[in-house]
């Protein structure tokens, strides 16, 4: 089967930056790249996508960043969860297991809608 590169969905790449942010701080390049190597590569997220949601996020509070150097003595900004990302990131984490099994549900229906209500 040929692997593609999923879009990450709209109000999925939030709940994705936090997960990916609750192991420690983290620059958006590793940010990125830790999403791509976690998901076997179907997910990449452009750095047209990944910084508005960094930039986004810290305005919400969720999330905080410093400045320091990274892995090739860089000048990067590193990210971190606040509190309240903490707490955004737990409820987004129910809510989209929630989600998940609903679609599960609907995935492995062995009846179609017709069979229901008549």
């Amino acid at each position: 089967m040929q692997k593609q590169s999923l879009d990450v969905v709209r109000g999925t790449l939030d709940v994705i930056i936090l997960k990916t942010l609750s192991w420690g701080a983290l620059h958006g390049y590793a940010i990125a790249q830790w999403i791509r190597q976690q998901t076997d590569e179907a997910i990449l997220v452009e750095e047209g996508a990944l910084y508005p949601a960094l930039y986004r996020m810290e305005d919400k509070g969720w999330i905080e960043a410093e400045w320091g150097l990274s892995e090739n003595n860089r000048r990067a900004k590193y990210y971190h969860l606040t509190p309240a990302g903490h707490e955004r990131l737990a409820s987004e984490t129910r809510t989209w297991e929630h989600y998940a099994a609903a679609i599960a549900k609907i995935l492995s229906a062995t009846r179609g809608a017709q069979a229901v209500g008549h």
